[in-house]
This record gives structure tokens, sequence and C-alpha cells, in this order.
């Protein structure tokens, strides 16, 4: 049942993780490997918020009309706090602030997955005047988890190099085969993301293609 735009625990929840988006950036910036470990702390913290709220509102009911407008602001400032960032890291001189077979992050990447969310959120605003209400579906959650993945990995990567190199850990052997699987996980989840970024876009706009006139 909703409760309109009252002030539930949820929604506190979600505004505390909007908050914390601007110190993310600046965090995740930085290229100290003690602030850069505290960046992907605070991420993970903002990311398992985002389902702490969600089975809390979903548990007590609290879904309300003022949560239906945050969560989806704070989940698209999330990935805007954190890929920014990583972007302009990975395009700073030296191989430490490579993305692992990525090399630097192109700028294609973000306008995928910015340009989407553009896009979607437009295509919402547009449907709901005409009285259809577009819900997240099974493709857009799937795209935000391997999203939240990616980043999530990456900013723990880049500390992780830094202070692998600092102590001399990357001339062992355990070390290659770590950096191999991290570096694997970091590579094989942007493109998984790209690919459902994409594919995201186009099930919604088959699903409600009814809206612009598309038949079968």
């Amino acid at each position: 049942m909703s409760n309109g735009s009252r002030l539930t625990l949820p929604n506190l929840i979600t505004l505390a993780r909007i908050a914390v988006c601007p110190v993310l950036f600046m965090l995740a910036l930085a290229s100290g490997a003690g602030v850069r470990f505290g960046a992907f702390i605070l991420f993970l913290a903002a990311a398992l918020s985002d389902v702490w709220d969600g089975y809390l509102a979903r548990k007590h009911g609290w879904i309300t009309d003022m949560g239906k407008l945050l969560d989806p602001l704070a989940d698209k400032l999330l990935v805007v706090a954190t890929l920014v960032p990583l972007y302009i890291v990975s395009r700073r001189p030296g191989e430490l602030n490579d993305v692992p077979f990525w090399g630097e992050l192109p700028l294609w990447v973000l306008l995928i997955i910015f340009g989407r969310e553009l896009f979607i959120t437009l295509f919402r605003q547009w449907a709901q005047r005409r009285g259809v209400v577009i819900a997240a579906g099974k493709s857009g959650k799937n795209k935000a988890l391997f999203q939240s993945l990616f980043i999530g990995a990456l900013l723990f990567w880049y500390p992780l190099l830094a202070t692998a190199e600092a102590r001399g850990w990357t001339v062992h052997g355990a070390w290659t085969v770590w950096a191999s699987i991290h570096g694997g996980f970091i590579a094989a989840t942007l493109l998984i993301a790209l690919v459902l970024t994409v594919y995201s876009m186009i099930d919604y706009l088959w699903s409600y293609r009814s809206l612009v006139g598309v038949r079968d």
C-alpha cells in the first residue's frame, strides 16, 4: 500500500545514499590507496543500502510515492558519482590507472550507459503522460547488478594494485593469479553490463511497443 509522501525509514536510507554521492565522487578521484579503499567501502555500503531499503519497504508496507521517485534517482546518481571519476582516473598517466584488459575507459562506454538512462527516463515520463507506468523490469535490474559489480570491482582494484606495487606483492605468483582473476572479472562484468544496457533498452521498447504504434 502506498503511503503518499510520508518520510519512512527506507526513504531516509535512500536520502542518505543520495547525500554520500558527492563524497564518493571525491574519494574515487583521490590517489591515495587508503582513501580509495574508503571509496570502495562507501560504494559497497551504498549499494547494500539499496537492497536493504527495498526489503524494508516491501516487508513493512512502507512503499511511498516519495520512495518511487527517490530510489531510481539515487541509483542513477550513484552510477554517475562513480563512473565519471573512474573514467577520469583511467585516463591519468601510468599503467596503475588502466582498467584491466580495457586500458583507458572508452568514452563510448559512458555514452552508452548514460545515454540509455536518459532515454529510458524520458520514455517513462512520456509513457506516464499517457497513463502507462513503466516499472523496472528484470533486464533493467540485471543491467544495474552488473554495472554495480563492475564499479565495485574496479574501485577495489585501484587501491589493491597500488598496495601490491608498494609492498612488492606483484613479484609473487599468487598475485599474478589473483590479478588475472580480478582483472578478468572487471573486464567481463563491464562487457556484460554494456550488453545488458543495450538489451534492456530494446526490451523496454519492445514490451511497450504499443505506445509508439508498433504492431506484431
